[in-house]
């Protein structure tokens, strides 16, 4: 599976005061969107999202867990060290799923408030990571495996995920290991299968296999 970031395209920083007259910061607006094609030429099929938010919701966003962090995240996984805010809400809305979060009290929380603060012009991508098929002229369709990390993510240029995917992140596959996704060394494994002769290929491909089961 390979590691996909999309830009939300209408998103906006708000700040509303509560009864204790304390400033509070938010993020509001679509985080993902379905059946359309987006500015890197992919599209999502809504009940493939309409079951990841579903999953999502009930497991990061009704437990307090949907955290989302500040700047372009090298991986799948959330890391606390970086959590700046929480996703409070992801909710269905035509073929759009709308988001709302809060930012939290955490150094890079206080960073993402500053930087509001100062009148910075920030964006929001959601990260994920699935396979892709190619359908047509150019436009690639998010498969049925797709794996919602995090709704949202704070950066200063929505567009750089994607070509930080397809730059650094090219060739690398995730995958599920004891619960926890990581990176495997698939592409070694591919290699040894294409430097092989065509006689002894099928070999090959099952010492390959065999070796890749022993590491799960």
């Amino acid at each position: 599976m390979k590691l996909i970031s999309e830009e939300a395209i209408e998103v906006n920083f708000v700040t509303e005061e509560d009864d204790n007259k304390k400033k509070n910061y938010f993020i509001e607006g679509i985080f993902m969107q379905s059946e359309t094609k987006n500015r890197n030429g992919r599209v999502y099929p809504k009940v493939i999202l309409q079951k990841e938010v579903k999953r999502y919701t009930e497991k990061f966003i009704n437990t307090k867990r949907a955290f989302g962090e500040l700047g372009h995240p090298d991986g799948p996984t959330v890391n606390l060290e970086r959590v700046s805010h929480m996703i409070t809400e992801l909710v269905e809305d035509g073929d759009n799923f709308l988001g709302r979060a809060k930012i939290m009290d955490t150094p890079y929380g206080k960073i993402v408030k500053n930087l509001i603060d100062e009148g910075a012009k920030l964006g929001v991508s959601s990260r994920g990571m699935g396979s892709l098929k190619p359908v047509q002229d150019g436009l690639q369709e998010v498969q049925s495996d797709f794996y919602l990390a995090t709704a949202a993510d704070i950066v200063a240029d929505p567009s750089a995920p994607d070509a930080f995917v397809s730059g650094i992140m090219e060739g690398k596959e995730w995958v599920w290991d004891n619960g926890l996704i990581k990176e495997k060394e698939i592409v070694e494994y591919q290699k040894r299968v294409e430097r092989a002769t065509e006689i002894s290929r099928n070999k090959v491909r099952i010492e390959a296999f065999e070796n890749f089961i022993t590491k799960l």
